[in-house]
């Protein structure tokens, strides 16, 4: 199995409207998946501009599927469906 790729916005719009409180991602996504998942930060996912709807930040991308509003919990059970599949 591929890795689960994790891309965390940290983008002022991300980082102000909650991508903080994301960064403890980085201690719980190596504990509780081992190296099943990689999480790596990333200066604008761009989501922004397509959507227009600065009220969905902060975003995170797993692998290719968006979560929006993202907090650590949608993140986790984002990850927990891709690895059902």
């Amino acid at each position: 199995m591929e890795k689960i790729k994790v891309q965390v916005c940290t983008g002022t719009t991300c980082f102000v409207m909650g991508g903080s409180n994301l960064q403890e991602l980085n201690s719980i996504i190596p504990e509780k998946y081992g190296d099943k998942v990689e999480v790596a930060a990333s200066n604008c996912l761009g989501l922004c501009s397509i959507q227009w709807e600065y009220s969905k930040a902060p975003y995170v991308k797993v692998d290719e599927d968006v979560v929006s509003e993202a907090t650590v919990e949608k993140v986790l059970e984002a990850i927990d469906k891709k690895l059902e599949n």
